[in-house]
């Protein structure tokens, strides 16, 4: 039975805005309005905790799913080349606000200026260009971010704490997730400031995962981190057993991995944020303007660590990374 214990919470500080939108003669269109969440990745694989946490935010701010508001389910199902396709189906039906990650939201940005959008994104949002500064951010969008993408020196320095004499370090990744190369660049620079070696692998398929892992023992990696992407996420299970299967310690961008059985995560709690999220959501369905709603951003992160895995892999956590710990699953 997994024993879950948590020290530290989560907190988020208030830090940009977005501009104004006329909501209220939209919402007056229909007695329930229509919030299109939209996604990368695929719905089934979406963790249901997130779709639980943004309804919680939703009701938070007076708004239940079938009762008086409805949410339209979409996913690209791993092909991002839809999500224009997706965010025109959402248009048509006239939705009172897009709720997405970092593709989507870029997607609904270029096709709308007036339907409100809230992001909930692991990149800095002035970087992707979905506002324009923290401060001011102008246009039609707002929403949180978790800012994980910049993580990488973190998280490679706790492998390292882990795996001291590792001399390269397996990055696998998703080459078509559109926010990868940010992420490798920031993982690059972080090797190379700390003098670590490193192995990006490239997949876009389930096959191409096997073929990494193949490829990240024969070129001698001792430990792996996880990158960003929907498709990565949908395809944590197998990961996770191919990292036990070639016992390789593993960081992951996101305790959905570690809930699968890896090994550590560091990052804020994604949840939370969908959370936050609805909150947003539900505010602007009230009549709030965007532009009154700063970006949410995180000021703590959670190191969330899997004794029973450690110990399948047969690797003894140091006391300091568990003194580290936010979560420890045993």
């Amino acid at each position: 039975m997994a024993i879950h214990i948590r020290r530290r919470e989560f907190i988020f500080t208030l830090g940009g805005a977005a501009a104004a939108w006329p909501v209220a003669a939209r919402a007056q269109q229909s007695a329930v309005p229509v919030v299109g969440l939209l996604r990368t990745g695929t719905v089934a694989n979406l963790p249901q905790d997130r779709v639980t946490a943004f309804r919680q935010g939703l009701k938070e701010s007076g708004f239940v799913e079938g009762q008086n508001v409805a949410i339209e389910y979409r996913s690209d199902e791993n092909q991002t080349e839809r999500l224009p396709l997706l965010v025109a189906d959402l248009l048509r039906r006239q939705v009172a606000l897009i709720v997405g990650d970092t593709p989507a939201a870029l997607a609904a940005k270029a096709a709308t200026t007036m339907v409100p959008i809230v992001f909930v994104t692991g990149l800095d949002p002035v970087r992707r260009g979905l506002v324009t500064s923290f401060n001011r951010p102008g246009g039609n969008v707002t929403g949180v971010s978790f800012i994980s993408v910049d993580l990488a020196a973190k998280q490679l320095g706790l492998l390292r704490e882990l795996r001291p004499g590792a001399a390269r370090i397996a990055v696998l990744v998703d080459s078509k997730f559109p926010t990868t190369e940010s992420f490798v660049s920031e993982v690059r620079a972080a090797a190379s400031a700390m003098g670590q070696q490193i192995e990006v692998l490239y997949v876009i398929s389930d096959r191409e995962i096997e073929t990494a892992f193949a490829t990240l023992v024969q070129r001698g990696a001792g430990a792996l981190l996880g990158g960003v992407g929907g498709f990565l996420l949908s395809q944590r299970e197998r990961i996770v057993a191919l990292a036990a299967r070639h016992r390789i310690p593993a960081i992951h961008v996101s305790r959905d991995y570690v809930a699968a059985g890896g090994l550590m995560s560091y990052a804020p709690d994604r949840t939370d944020a969908f959370r936050q999220a609805g909150i947003y959501a539900g505010r602007i369905l009230k009549g709030e303007k965007p532009g009154d709603l700063p970006v949410i951003l995180p000021t703590k992160f959670e190191l969330v660590i899997n004794l029973k895995t450690a110990k399948t892999l047969g690797l003894e956590i140091p006391d300091k990374l568990l003194a580290l710990a936010d979560e420890v699953i045993e």
